[in-house]
């Protein structure tokens, strides 16, 4: 139990959380430290065994804390975060960037001093985490991706090792991992060497003719680079079937949110994407993410079911966490910064961020800016005038606050066509021609016809 003592007149700032702690995240040790007025020994330090982790929380909770604030320092919070947690504390996640001591106070004690004081007087704000459920479906999510990426780089691999043979399967296929590709592929490392037999693999969806196959599978068959890509096959078909592994749990994780979701009275609306990419995940990714999020938020332009899936599995369902969505794509840094010195805008670029959804959001504006819709008008009107690169930002935060009306609101999105859009910017354009006329004393008229 805390001692009751007379607690100390507070100085300079307010003090907010008079029950604080500020941890200190090592990969060895953690630096705890709690007010001076709730024991004789303040600072106490840790070891980042389990064990320890344990007392560390009881000792907590003994001085009367209720809120602890940590850095997110690699993924060594992770297991003092979740124990705190589960013993009923307020863990409060902060950003090492607004967390940064003043210059001259580096060790460990201090920091966690540093921490201690910063979130008494509640000049800290928690990094987003979301609820269990949703962070074990994130977890999936982030190791399927890691997965995909480590089978890209071997099918780059397989790839070399055909070009080191000279065999030219990319210049007569669009994907070496498509039918015709493995088919080939997996008979070269089996041992077939015949062109005519490889070349017979044709999957008749093949553009090229069977002669030009032909001709791009006389190679040179040297014993190292048939290995390398026998290593390099063996290896992606290894993450395939991680990858698998992954989707049957990611199902799960889906299907267990899902039972709190009941399915929608609406019918589910035409798919405006493709059925299935090859990349999605083995099961009916729209279906579920209808039943979860209670719209279709693949009606918007850019969201696929596979990207809904990740954009839920990175925010959860409840966007309340965020209170506009101009808090939302503030999150997701792409909106305007705002430096402002005497009066004076010194910036406004977006922040740098490592976000996987900004990334995702991002690549689907790029998609988006080809398309003939609304969207679409919006990307290249901006390109031609500010450069491509802030419309994907401005056209990745339109898709955002959508995304975040559907999930927020329920709001359904009808695309009004890039016509329509195109016809309210001419309209806004005409609208201030003639407010600008009028301000000079003139006004305008509309053509009858051409001069």
């Amino acid at each position: 139990m805390p001692k009751d003592r007379t607690r100390s007149k507070p100085s300079g700032l307010p003090i907010i959380h008079p029950f604080a702690a500020g941890i200190d995240i090592g990969s060895r040790f953690h630096v705890v430290a709690v007010s001076p007025d709730l024991c004789d020994e303040p600072v106490q330090t840790f070891q980042a065994f389990t064990s320890d982790l344990q007392r560390m929380a009881d000792w907590l909770v003994a001085t009367g804390t209720k809120t602890v604030v940590m850095e997110s320092t690699g993924v060594y919070w992770v297991a003092a975060y979740e124990v705190l947690e589960s013993r009923g504390l307020e863990v409060v996640l902060a950003n090492a960037r607004e967390a940064r001591a003043v210059p001259g106070r580096k060790s460990d004690v201090n920091d966690a001093q540093w921490l201690q004081r910063l979130h008494a007087c509640g000049l800290l704000r928690a990094s987003f985490r979301p609820g269990r459920d949703i962070a074990e479906l994130r977890a999936y999510l982030r190791c399927r991706e890691r997965h995909t990426d480590y089978a890209a780089a071997h099918i780059q691999h397989m790839q070399k090792a055909l070009t080191f043979m000279n065999i030219q399967l990319h210049h007569v296929i669009t994907d070496i991992t498509g039918v015709t590709g493995m088919r080939i592929v997996r008979a070269i490392v089996a041992g077939e060497r015949d062109p005519d037999r490889l070349a017979a693999m044709r999957d008749v969806r093949c553009k090229e003719s069977l002669e030009t196959i032909r001709s791009a599978l006389v190679g040179n068959y040297q014993p190292e680079h048939v290995f390398a890509l026998k290593q390099a096959l063996a290896l992606y078909d290894f993450y395939q079937r991680c990858i698998d592994e992954c989707d049957v749990e990611i199902e799960r994780a889906v299907a267990i949110l899902n039972i709190a979701h009941p399915i929608p009275d609406a019918p589910l609306p035409k798919a405006k994407h493709r059925s299935k990419l090859p990349s999605d995940p083995n099961f009916d990714v729209r279906t579920a993410m209808y039943q979860l999020a209670g719209t279709d938020l693949t009606q918007i332009h850019g969201i696929g079911p596979f990207l809904a899936l990740r954009l839920i599995g990175e925010c959860g369902t409840d966007l309340s966490r965020w209170p506009t969505a101009k808090h939302f794509t503030s999150w997701l840094t792409l909106s305007p910064g705002c430096k402002i010195s005497g009066g004076k805008v010194l910036s406004s670029h977006t922040r740098k961020t490592s976000s996987r959804i900004t990334v995702a959001l991002r690549l689907a504006a790029v998609t988006v800016g080809r398309s003939n819709t609304a969207l679409g008008a919006f990307y290249r009107r901006l390109a031609g005038r500010i450069g491509n690169a802030k419309a994907v930002t401005a056209t990745a935060r339109k898709i955002a606050v959508l995304f975040y009306n559907a999930m927020r609101y329920g709001m359904d999105y009808r695309d009004p066509g890039a016509d329509h859009y195109e016809q309210q910017y001419r309209d806004r354009v005409i609208k201030q021609l003639h407010r600008r006329a009028a301000q000079f004393g003139y006004s305008l008229q509309p053509q009858d016809s051409p001069a």
